[in-house]
């Protein structure tokens, strides 16, 4: 049986666009100078693999509406996984993430060649100036595919309102982000910590994630907008459960299979549905332990175990999959309504992308 984001071999399709613009780009680049090899290097490696979730969303998004695959649906639809890149390259940053997909990280990569090299300066920032270039390229590569995919001016004019939005909302949920690790939490009830951890979820995931890349595909093929309003609720209650698997991932994922080091997000001092739910269902010694490990970035291997430990005793771990599986239960209803009026292969996708978002070990 062929899988879900395989089909139409979109997968394929979608890594010789990117490789096809990333030739493009580095020709225009050569004529600045051979060095600038350098920015597109970690782009490349970003963009060498992956789900293409990005990239699927847009594209069933439109062939929801009744319209054919193309060349030009699919540059289009790559235009999103440029996105997620420049996402990932500034994220890590902020994070000071080391590693990304099993690799070192764009700016820490840098870093290592700055070293390497002997070259002057402070090798950490010169790091991270290449990873926030290379992340601005992908911005401005996301927005030339889209211009230049060569779907129908008409096709690109509807979706492009939704287009700006998400990489807008996006910027203002990375620092919302940014923003909830460093307020802290003291004071606030458990509801408002979990209210404040979805309010993040909603802006730095789930909508850029799923919900725009579908509604963007679906408005320019033309989808009426009731049909679309139920392809936003689905959107956003899949992309939701996507991210709390993700922030179980965090902490409890396998490194071989994740890219990262097992709980790199207490490290980080993600404010998680998870983590509130744990401070939650913990005593008062443990939940002491809990929260001064959070945002630790020199916590041992040993004390994320006991800290692991300390979050699978709370309930928490079930409490998240509880919710997983009513968000997906939710996007599954949103998705049946509109059964009637969308493309039956889309359709079919679609329904099975819920199952390949929210079940997942990477």
């Amino acid at each position: 049986m062929i899988h879900p984001l395989d089909r139409d071999e979109l997968r394929s399709q979608v890594q010789a666009c990117i490789e096809g613009e990333l030739g493009r780009q580095r020709r225009i680049l050569d004529e600045v100078g051979p060095d600038l090899a350098a920015l597109v290097d970690p782009v490349q490696r970003l963009l060498s693999g992956g789900k293409r979730l990005r990239a699927a969303f847009a594209y069933w998004g439109y062939r929801a509406a009744g319209r054919p695959g193309s060349p030009q649906l699919v540059r289009l639809a790559s235009a999103m996984e440029f996105f997620q890149a420049a996402a990932l390259l500034h994220d890590d940053v902020m994070d000071g993430s080391d590693t990304r997909r099993g690799m070192p990280s764009a700016h820490r990569a840098a870093a290592l060649a700055h070293t390497e090299s002997g070259w002057s300066g402070d090798s950490d920032r010169f790091g991270e100036a290449t990873a926030i270039l290379a992340g601005d390229l992908c911005l401005q590569w996301t927005d030339e595919l889209y211009a230049t995919s060569g779907l129908p001016a008409e096709h690109l004019a509807r979706g492009r309102e939704t287009f700006d939005r998400m990489r807008t909302q996006l910027m203002g949920g990375q620092f919302l982000d940014v923003l909830e690790s460093v307020r802290g939490w003291e004071g606030m009830t458990t509801a408002d910590r979990v209210a404040a951890a979805r309010r993040v979820i909603r802006f730095k995931s789930a909508k850029y994630t799923i919900e725009a890349p579908l509604l963007i595909g679906a408005l320019a093929g033309g989808m009426a907008a009731d049909s679309a309003a139920a392809l936003s609720a689905y959107g956003l209650t899949l992309g939701e459960a996507f991210q709390l698997r993700d922030d179980l991932l965090g902490v409890f994922g396998d490194p071989v299979h994740t890219g990262k080091p097992a709980g790199d997000d207490l490290r980080e001092g993600k404010r998680t549905v998870l983590v509130a739910y744990a401070a939650d269902g913990s005593a008062e010694p443990e939940r002491d332990l809990l929260l001064s490990a959070l945002g630790d970035p020199g916590l041992t291997p040993q004390v994320v175990a006991d800290v692991r430990i300390l979050i699978d005793r709370s309930g928490a771990v079930e409490r998240v999959e509880a919710d997983i599986a009513t968000l997906a239960a939710q996007a599954r209803a949103a998705l049946a309504s509109i059964r009637a009026g969308v493309d039956p292969t889309a359709y079919e996708v679609l329904d099975a992308l819920i199952a390949v978002t929210t079940d997942r070990v990477t």
